[in-house]
């Protein structure tokens, strides 16, 4: 966060603001990926953005990653990593705090290498445990209203771990590669969103073998479309007791 001064009707005054920043993401040393983000766990979110890019399959494909300049982090891949997946990341992408990495080609790969799995659809007392209890882990948001959280948790509703980001899509990738990092499985979990459930949220739950996932906001119909493809739960509008199922 970022402490700045305000103007307004009733005197000056100082807001805190979320930070935003160009993430640079290298493989082997060779750029990959730049996407703007929140400063903090960027080494969670390298791991993560290369999980749901399909670069990588689980931690044992990661050799190392670190930091290596302001704003960059390298990714040094394992040996016996496929060269059709290393090929991923050879192309330069460029992915906003917004709408993430998009475009046809970007969606035709993810269709064609996602399997259908047995998804879950969480029920009301689950639902109302997660959001109970990501609403007092938010603190970027208390203290900003500027970020997005994503947040896993299991069948009974315990929220095991939160992140969170400027950019939906980076927040679901810093909570991925920080579970994977910390040698956890994501197949079958839930992930709550704090936002709409756009494809793009949907797609990396999708590849990272998530089983339902719960947003606050509305679905988009390419989110709903994948969700039934890939056998995802999908619950929408989970909101103060309140819920669409998709």
């Amino acid at each position: 966060m970022k402490r700045v001064a305000a103007r307004r009707p009733e005197g000056p005054g100082l807001d805190d603001v979320i930070e935003e920043e160009p993430l640079e993401i290298r493989v082997e040393g060779q750029a990959a990926a730049v996407t703007m983000r929140s400063p903090g766990h960027d080494l969670d979110l390298a791991v993560g953005f290369l999980l749901t890019e399909g670069v990588i399959d689980g931690i044992d494909d990661v050799r190392a990653v670190a930091s290596v300049a302001e704003n960059v982090v390298d990714v040094r891949l394992a040996e016996g990593v496929p060269l059709h997946r290393q090929r991923l990341a050879d192309r330069q992408l460029y992915a906003s705090s917004s709408c993430g990495i998009c475009g046809k080609a970007s969606l035709d790969r993810v269709r064609a290498r996602v399997p259908r799995r047995e998804g879950w659809v969480p029920g009301p007392e689950v639902i109302d445990g997660v959001l109970a209890a990501v609403a007092t882990q938010q603190a970027e948001f208390a203290a900003t209203g500027g970020c997005h959280a994503a947040a896993l948790f299991d069948r009974a509703g315990a929220v095991l771990l939160l992140r969170e980001d400027v950019g939906r899509h980076n927040a679901v990738d810093k909570v991925l590669g920080a579970h994977l990092r910390a040698g956890g499985d994501a197949v079958g979990l839930g992930l709550y969103v704090s936002s709409r459930a756009g494809f793009e949220v949907v797609q990396k739950a999708a590849v990272a073998g998530i089983g339902a996932v719960v947003a606050v906001g509305a679905p988009t119909s390419l989110a709903i479309d994948g969700a039934l493809d890939w056998g995802l739960g999908l619950v929408c509008w989970a909101r103060g007791g309140r819920w669409a199922i998709y």
